[in-house]
C-alpha cells in the first residue's frame, strides 16, 4: 500500500501558483478547474503540530486538477485535466507518471477533453504545457527500454506558459493554441 510523507508536498508552491490562477479564471468567468484531492487515511498525527505526518493513500490518483473552460467565451465548454509536475533536472523524470493517470488522461481525450502536464522547469523558470499525446509516447517508450526521462530540449517552444496578463500560469491561452493547431 503506498505511504504518503512530508516528501509528497513537492512541487506543492507550483500547485499553488496553478491554484492562484484557477481562482482568477474563475473570477473573470473563463473557467472552472479544481484541485482534486487524493484521498489519504492518516496513520501518524503530530497533535502538538496539528498536522498528518504519514499517511496511506485510499485509492491511486488520477490527474491534480479538472474542470472546464469556454476557451473563447462562447459556444460550449471543454473539459480539462490535468497534472502538474516541476522537476529542477534538465530533463523531466518519468518515474513519478504512472499508467493508471495516462490512462486516465487519454480516456478524458476519447470523450472529448483535452489532457496534459504542466511541467514547470524549475531552475530555468519555464513552464511548458506537454499534451498527453506526446507524454504517451514517451512513457511508451520508457517501458520498452528507452529513456526514462523528457529532455527540456523536446519540449515544444510554442506550449510555454507564461505569466501574463495577470495570471501567473496563463495555461488556457496555450491550451486554445493547443485545440486551434489540432
Amino acid at each position: 500500500m503506498p505511504i504518503w510523507n512530508t516528501r509528497g508536498l513537492r512541487g506543492s508552491a507550483f500547485e499553488e501558483l496553478i491554484d492562484l490562477t484557477n481562482r482568477l479564471y474563475e473570477q473573470k468567468n473563463l473557467a472552472v478547474i479544481q484541485k482534486v484531492p487524493t484521498p489519504i487515511t492518516p496513520t501518524a498525527v503530530d497533535n502538538a503540530a496539528r498536522r498528518i505526518s504519514e499517511a496511506y493513500f485510499e485509492k491511486k490518483s488520477t490527474v491534480d486538477f479538472i474542470g472546464v473552460s469556454r476557451l473563447n467565451g462562447v459556444g460550449h465548454g471543454v473539459a480539462i485535466c490535468f497534472d502538474a509536475k516541476e522537476t529542477r533536472q534538465p530533463s523531466l523524470p518519468l518515474r513519478n507518471i504512472h499508467a493508471h493517470q495516462i490512462e486516465f488522461m487519454q480516456k478524458f481525450v476519447t470523450q472529448g477533453g483535452v489532457s496534459f502536464l504542466l511541467v514547470n522547469f524549475a531552475e530555468k523558470n519555464e513552464i511548458f504545457l506537454l499534451p498527453v499525446e506526446t507524454l504517451s509516447k514517451f512513457h511508451t517508450a520508457a517501458a520498452r527500454g528507452g529513456r526514462k526521462s523528457i529532455p527540456y530540449a523536446t519540449f515544444d517552444p510554442a506550449l510555454r506558459v507564461k505569466n501574463e496578463q495577470g495570471f501567473p500560469v496563463h495555461y488556457l491561452a496555450v491550451v486554445a493554441s493547443l485545440i486551434s493547431l489540432r
